[in-house]
């Protein structure tokens, strides 16, 4: 048996940054996401976000890779906001994604930057937090 544990960080957005989650939105489908990932064997120990925008604090198991956890957290609830009829409008994520790993010892300040999502954006706006998590982590220009 393998004993794996990998917590990822993940930040995923709006298609085109459209502030579609708002409070009881953003609440509902996190809700559902939380009870998907579940379902799938996927272990979410943080989910929060701000109007265009989530951020999870996931862990990885042996058989689940981030593009696949990604695929079937962000696939599987955009299909379900649809059906459901969450939105007015045809929902969707956008394709791309940001993750990386977190250490055991900062899973505490990771928490409580995630939890604190709606007080953070009321100082910095997305696209300000998307670009310092690029340079912060050297995914410039992927070269």
């Amino acid at each position: 048996m393998a004993f794996v544990k990998i917590m990822i960080h993940a930040v995923w957005g709006t298609k085109n940054r459209e502030p579609y989650l708002t409070n009881d939105i953003r609440t509902v489908i996190m809700n559902h996401i939380k009870e998907n990932a579940k379902n799938k064997e996927i272990f979410i120990d943080t989910l929060n976000g701000y109007t265009e925008h989530l951020h999870c604090l996931l862990g990885l198991n042996a058989d689940m890779s981030i593009s696949k956890a990604m695929h079937l957290i962000k696939g599987e609830s955009s299909f379900w906001i649809n059906k459901q009829k969450i939105t007015p409008y045809t929902f969707e994520w956008a394709d791309e994604y940001f993750a990386v790993s977190v250490s055991e010892s900062i899973l505490d300040k990771v928490r409580l930057y995630i939890s604190n999502q709606e007080e953070h954006h009321k100082k910095v706006t997305f696209n300000q937090e998307y670009e310092e998590f690029i340079r912060k982590y050297h995914f410039g220009n992927h070269g």
